[in-house]
């Protein structure tokens, strides 16, 4: 059984799949019924109009209809459209068992535990008959397919079949007047409209269900006394002819396979069941744990089965579709209906080239499943699950393409998979040992292999090579120097799809597709939610491929789209120009034209075959919405301009890329405020001041186009906006102009005109105004504000502008394919008068004629109560002619007819290429990307406490950069500074940033410590220490020598800081004197200097001597004078302990958790021994060990990384990577 859908719901009661949509119904116990999409796997609907359990349910073959009846005794005829009943059909007393349809007229069949059947007319909502007869309930009733018949079976022990022959002459000619009586005659003392034409006695208890077949005069059955029976019926008469055996409880459900000679029975002894018509056997047994089955539906075109259980239903196929096929050249040889075929893609013949045996066992999905052919040999190799897997050998004879005729005898063998991997040689995959067999064409094993992966499926990748697949990934496997190839992690893959070159491949698995080199390396991978059914590559490497409702086409970066959806599932065997060649579900051969256009664009757009991009545009009919936006996400917006027509799209197209002079002209056609503020914006970006000053004009803009005087030293211009704002009565406008233009008169005026005397005095005096100040003085009177003694006024004046520049200078780049060869294309002859204007950009704006205006000065406007505004042709703006040079005078550049201005691609910044080209935490903390170096940290060293590292941070990307000041009123230049900067380098070649922390410096940190060590400064040198193992993760070095250096410094840094610890402890411990022999004793076993070593030992010898533990102190004095030590005063010490404690038996007065004899490492967070084997965590860092309690806390020694934790390892070098 192959399951494509499985619900989890109540228990099912009735199933009917629609006739053209992949949708079924389900109607459960729980009263509510559910519309599924199997294919997509979600419920569309749910009707619960229902009171009770719903237990019939049908779709109508071709309304948008569906009928239900259940245990309220209702029958209701749903429209799924308008997601409502139209009508309730009333008559029924009893349980509803079944309903269905009829295939032509418009009735409904229905069977209750009434003990009737009921016929209605579903238009007129009547009843039209009511088949009595049955003296139990009534558990199913059916219509015949074709014939006028109905089929009923009963807990009464009978089938019946009923002839209603009688009710379809009466609805399609109720015609003449004698018919017309004997129907009145029917309506008043019930008719014989139906009949019963045989009573079927057979069964011993109750009769579930009867279906019959779709073509043939039989009718099976299944009963409450566990046996499905067959019957044949005749004209005259019916009767039994077998009787199935097998179901351990009541079959629930039975029903002929509409394409081949099987029964399936499903019942409650949680099984379904296959039986062979014409053998009269079970061919095949499908179990479930704990759920009862209920119902079975077949689909009514396709080769689909559904069960309905306990707790919810699947929707299943009993075999697999898909012919085996391969392809080899311009033919394709494939199975069908026992016959290995020859197709030929050239002339599209077809021939039948040789017999195959039908498998002896009688199971399903005994077909072949792949087939392999060496074309050199004419020799086919094919696998099927017969007896758990095996394979069948044919040599194809040469002349008996077309006859098709000599059976010949295959050689045989077991296997799960075999495929030739050379002309004369073929692999078989023995899963139980995982290994690999080649054998020859005689079938004989020539070499053996194991497998480097625990394989259940084996394919080709080449000569000699072979593709492995398991659960998880997939692998290349060499046969002959018996080397993996290459690997990748993919999900479960079913079919491999190599291109004809070998250099890609495609693995399609349900719901993915993978694309890959021949060596393995992923390129990329696209998700499908509909099952993806097969592939085959075009001639420009594009993969095209099929789902169950779709083909579709994959890029080489990933991209897809849909080609043309599709009626039935298709098998794609080649793809040829704009024909695909494919197997149906019925094996047969089909040439399906495509249109390839959407693709080839596509594929052109990335290789850069900009001459085919122009070629397509200027003769296809590729548009729409889905092309322009492809168009605009892949960086084409220039492109995408050339498909547009409406003017609003134009406009964001241009902007996006930079084209003014298209903008402008969609922005008149638009003429909407906000697309005038955003034109300007842009301008402004591309420095185009004279757009900018348009942009405001038209949208009446006057505080921006004040600033954009301002800014751009316009003086001239920015009196006359003073003088506008006056005549408009805009005061705040007004004194914002004067302030720009620093025009203190004005200002003064303007505080007295609005009634600010104090303040206009103030400004006055302050500027020196002292008329004006002495005037206002007198009018204020006692008023007069006192101005701050002892502070020196600044004056308020905008700086004077140095340059008074127009637009910024552009470079000048040739003009790009797309600008050249589509400027013809839609807009013909409008845009060369402007390229003409464009091609010399000096002090001229004439830019852009905007309505016949150049960008001029701004007039005096004098506006009744704005009488003119409307008319903004002339009157809003009195533009004069700018004094320009004559036109002889301007020097012109020569320009090509094809070389135009466009604003330059703003260039990467070097922290983003710092980034991009480095995996090293400290290179990232230098181009200021602070969470990516912390990502990397945490990745490789497991370092979750950044605070101590947060200084070093900002020191590492300050120390990295420089800063250039500017112009006055420009913001300030970062420079990144680079390693190894020279002169000579070459500009767009990048080198890593200089680092502040150099591995020199931690060698003069670690001379420091290791001198405060010397000095008794423990506390001084356990900082050093820390500092340098909170630097380390910082650091860059360049070889691989240095990478160890850096290694064996945190294994000393480490082992100082465990130890320093424990000495500062043991100071700070005066009272607990066991606890102080303890921590003495570890610090002797730290990897420490030897001169360290020796004051650590004397130490703990000195201490161990004063709490009376001789054993342990003499210890300590043998090891002393093993390190040899110099300082004579420390071996005659040493040497009086040993004679001491040996005076005193070598004896120890109290226990210590210390044994000298067991190796041992301390742990950095208890300061316990952790002695061999017990058990321990490391650090991922410092390496530090740990008791396992201590898993997921901070390491107490490096204080960053945690302890447990999974990390990659310390990475401070290129050279690592290399």
């Amino acid at each position: 059984m192959l399951t494509k859908f499985e619900t989890k719901s109540n228990r099912v009661k009735g199933l009917s799949f629609h006739s053209k949509r992949p949708w079924i119904l389900a109607s459960l116990h729980s009263g509510v019924i559910q519309l599924w999409d199997y294919r997509m796997g979600t419920l569309i609907d749910r009707f619960d109009e229902h009171d009770g359990p719903v237990r019939g349910v049908h779709f109508h073959k071709s309304q948008p209809l569906f009928v239900s009846g259940g245990d309220d005794y209702k029958i209701k005829v749903w429209n799924y459209k308008m997601h409502r009943c139209l009508f309730t059909l009333l008559g029924h007393l009893d349980y509803i068992r079944t309903v269905q349809f009829h295939n032509e007229y418009p009735w409904i069949v229905s069977a209750s535990d009434d003990q009737t059947i009921r016929i209605w007319n579903w238009q007129s909502r009547t009843c039209i008959s009511v088949l009595t007869g049955h003296n139990h309930y009534v558990m199913c009733a059916s219509f015949h397919p074709k014939e006028d018949l109905v089929v009923s079976a009963s807990l009464d022990q009978t089938v019946r079949v009923w002839d209603i022959g009688a009710l379809r002459k009466k609805t399609v000619s109720p015609a003449d007047d004698i018919l017309r009586l004997s129907q009145m005659n029917t309506d008043l003392f019930g008719g014989v409209d139906a009949v019963v034409k045989y009573v079927l006695e057979g069964h011993d208890r109750g009769v579930n269900w009867a279906a019959f077949h779709p073509s043939l005069p039989l009718i099976v059955s299944g009963a409450d006394d566990r046996q499905v029976k067959l019957w044949r019926m005749n004209d005259t008469k019916a009767w039994e002819v077998d009787t199935l055996r097998g179901h351990m409880n009541n079959v629930s459900c039975v029903m002929f396979h509409a394409r081949q000679d099987i029964i399936v029975s499903n019942s409650e002894d949680k099984s379904i069941r296959v039986w062979d018509v014409t053998k009269r056997t079970g061919v095949q047994t499908f179990r479930r744990e704990h759920d009862r089955f209920w119902i079975l539906s077949a689909h009514p075109e396709m080769n689909l089965l559904a069960a309905g259980h306990d707790s919810g239903m699947i929707v299943f196929k009993l075999e697999r579709e898909r012919p085996a096929f391969s392809v080899s050249g311009d033919s394709l040889y494939y199975v069908k209906d026992r016959f290995l075929r020859f197709y030929e893609f050239s002339s599209q013949k077809d021939n039948q080239v040789i017999p195959i045996r039908r498998p002896g066992s009688t199971n399903l999905n005994q077909g072949p499943r792949t087939l392999s052919y060496s074309p050199t040999e004419n020799a086919v190799l094919l696998c099927s699950d017969v007896d758990g897997g095996s394979y069948e050998l044919y040599i194809v004879p040469k002349d008996s393409v077309g006859r098709g005729d000599t059976v010949q005898e295959a050689k045989r063998g077991a296997g799960g998979s075999a495929i030739f991997v050379a002309r004369n040689r073929f692999a078989v995959l023995d899963k139980s040992n995982n290994q690999v067999l080649v054998k020859n064409l005689k079938n004989e094993i020539v070499k053996k292999g194991s497998l480097p992966v625990a394989a259940d499926s084996i394919f080709y990748a080449g000569t000699g090579n072979l593709l492995c697949r398991s659960e998880d990934k997939v692998v290349i496997f060499d046969l002959q120097q018996r080397t993996i190839l290459g690997d990748l992690q993919t999900p479960f893959v079913k079919y491999v799809v190599w291109s004809s070159d070998m250099e890609t491949v495609a693995l399609l698995s349900k719901h993915a597709i993978i694309i890959a080199s021949k060596k393995l390396v992923h390129r990329c991978t696209l998700h499908e939610t509909i099952r993806v059914k097969s592939g085959a590559w075009d001639d420009n490497g594009v993969f095209i491929y099929t789902t169950l409702n779709h083909i579709k086409y994959c890029l080489p970066n990933g991209d897809s789209g849909i080609i043309r959806t599709l009626d039935v599932p298709i098998y794609i065997t080649k793809v040829s120009g704009n024909t695909i060649f494919c197997l149906d579900r019925d094996g047969k051969n089909r040439a399906i034209s495509i249109d390839a256009t959407e693709y080839v664009f596509k594929l052109s757009l990335i290789k850069k075959r900009f001459d085919l991009v122009m070629s397509m545009i200027r003769n296809s009919q590729l548009c729409g919405q889905a092309m322009i936006a492809y168009l605009q996400q892949k960086g084409f917006p220039e492109v995408a301009l050339h498909f547009v027509k409406d003017e609003r799209t134009r406009f964001n197209l241009a902007l996006e890329s930079g084209n003014i002079q298209i903008a402008v002209a969609s922005a008149k056609e638009i003429d909407e405020k906000d697309h005038w503020y955003r034109l300007g914006v842009e301008a402004l970006r591309q420095g185009n001041a004279s757009i900018v000053e348009y942009a405001y004009q038209r949208t009446k803009n006057f505080e921006r186009l004040s600033f954009l005087y301002l800014i751009t030293g316009n003086m001239e211009k920015l009196s006359k906006m003073l003088r506008i704002a006056e005549i408009k009565n805009d005061v705040m406008g007004q004194f914002h102009n004067a302030l720009y233009l620093g025009d203190i008169r004005e200002r003064v005026k303007i505080l007295e005109n609005a009634g600010h005397l104090p303040l206009a005095y103030v400004t006055a005096a302050v500027h020196g105004l002292t008329e004006i100040a002495d005037r206002l003085a007198a009018e204020l009177g006692d008023n007069v504000p006192a101005l701050p003694e002892g502070k020196v006024p600044s004056l308020l004046m905008p700086p004077a502008p140095i340059l008074s520049g127009g637009d910024w200078p552009l470079l000048r780049v040739m003009k790009g394919i797309f600008e050249g060869g589509l400027d013809n294309i839609g807009r013909a002859g409008q845009e060369e008068d402007e390229e003409a204007a464009a091609a010399d950009w000096g002090d001229d704006l004439d830019i852009v004629d905007v309505d016949g205006m150049q960008n001029g000065d701004i007039g005096v406007v004098v506006e009744d109560g704005e009488a003119e505004e409307g008319n903004d042709e002339e009157g809003g703006w009195d533009l004069e002619d700018l004094e320009l040079p004559p036109e002889a005078d301007t020097p012109k550049a020569t320009v090509s007819a094809r070389s135009v201005f466009v604003p330059p691609t703003p260039g990467m910044p070097v922290s983003q290429i710092w980034v991009q080209k480095s995996s090293l935490a400290g290179e990232h903390a230098a181009a200021g990307n602070f969470d990516t170096a912390m990502r990397l940290l945490s990745r490789q060293l497991g370092i979750k406490n950044f605070a101590p590292l947060r200084l070093m941070f900002l020191d590492l990307h300050t120390g990295s950069h420089t800063y250039l000041q500017g112009f006055a009123s420009a913001p300030v230049i970062p420079l990144a500074v680079e390693k190894g900067w020279s002169e000579s380098a070459s500009p767009n070649v990048r080198s890593p940033p200089a680092l502040i922390y150099k591995f020199s410096q931690l060698d003069d940190k670690l001379k420091t410590a290791y001198k405060f060590t010397t000095e008794g400064k423990f506390v001084d040198a356990l900082k050093l220490f820390l500092n340098i193992l909170h630097t380390i993760p910082l650091i860059v070095v360049e070889s691989r020598r240095e990478v160890d250096e850096v290694k064996e410094l945190i294994v000393i840094a480490k082992e100082y800081v465990l130890g320093l610890r424990m000495e500062v402890k043991r100071k700070e411990m005066k009272d607990d004197l066991v606890r102080q022999q303890e921590l003495a004793a570890y610090f002797t076993h730290c990897n420490l200097q030897r001169i360290h070593l020796r004051l650590v030992l004397m130490s703990a010898m000195s201490i161990c001597f004063k709490g009376g533990n001789f054993n342990t102190a003499a210890n300590f004095a043998r090891r002393l004078l093993e390190t040899d030590p110099p300082n004579e005063t420390q071996a005659k010490r040493a040497r009086q302990v040993l004679q001491a404690c040996t005076d005193k038996n070598m004896k120890d007065s109290t226990p210590l958790n210390y044994d000298f004899r067991n190796p041992f490492v301390v742990c950095g967070a208890t300061m316990v021994p952790i002695y061999r084997g017990q058990k321990d965590v490391s650090c991922p860092y410092c390496g530090s060990r740990f008791v396992p309690a201590i898993e997921g806390q901070l390491c107490s020694v490096c204080d960053l990384a945690v302890v447990g934790a999974d990390a990659s390892g310390l990475l401070c070098s290129s050279s690592q990577i290399r």
